[in-house]
């Protein structure tokens, strides 16, 4: 795929694929929209000291950088497993700007992360470690059970085919109880398909240029 890198409003980078009209980041904030969805509204929510994150959908990488800063800030220790069908270019993802926008030496975190090997558990800093696994999310068995999940698929007008009630029943069954699930996308079949695989599903204010986001919980039993 051709791919270019563009700036988004809050001075951040997100790649926009012109094949198919569709960019990895909103443009309004690549950096404050993954924060607000994904650390925000999802990670922070875990207490626990040691935390199982799932990314479906690992793309620029900004979202384990996102993990990873948390992780440093509250010294929890987290596990964060992400697939993708189709890695970024690795020269490619080198040329985006989010340590530098985050802190200048997070420049060495990220290398990490997008230089690791995939498919094997690589340790990118005293308190995070990461696998990256390539493959299609319709092929994949999680080993783990989560706490935590980054849903951050392409949306459903490009990729029907990541937001079925069977994808997130798949989902469910690997969550740890009161795990939480969050996504940018908040279109009511989605949340649909998310409540009747069994989740418990609420919207919530989005970042700037969204209305509204979803997130879903597994209840404690």
């Amino acid at each position: 795929m051709n791919i270019e890198i563009k700036i988004t409003s809050d001075g951040s980078h997100t790649l926009y694929v012109p094949e198919i009209d569709e960019s990895y980041h909103s443009a309004h904030g690549a950096i404050q929209e993954s924060r607000h969805i994904f650390i925000e509204a999802g990670l922070k929510l875990c207490q626990k000291a040691e935390i199982n994150v799932l990314e479906i959908g690992f793309g620029t990488g900004l979202n384990a950088l996102l993990a990873l800063e948390e992780a440093e800030i509250s010294q929890k220790y987290i596990h964060f497993t992400t697939i993708e069908k189709y890695p970024v270019n690795y020269e490619t993802a080198l040329q985006l700007n989010y340590p530098e926008q985050l802190k200048s030496d997070y420049r060495t975190f990220f290398n990490k992360i997008h230089s690791c090997q995939w498919n094997e558990i690589a340790q990118i800093s005293q308190n995070f470690t990461l696998k990256k696994i390539e493959i299609d999310f319709l092929d994949f068995e999680p080993e783990n059970f989560f706490d935590v999940i980054f849903f951050d698929a392409f949306s459903p007008e490009k990729q029907a085919e990541m937001w079925t009630q069977s994808h997130f029943e798949k989902i469910y069954r690997q969550c740890n109880q009161g795990a939480v699930l969050t996504t940018y996308c908040a279109k009511g079949n989605v949340r649909r398909a998310m409540q009747n695989a069994g989740f418990i599903v609420e919207r919530l204010p989005g970042p700037p240029g969204k209305r509204e986001i979803l997130r879903a919980t597994k209840a404690k039993t």
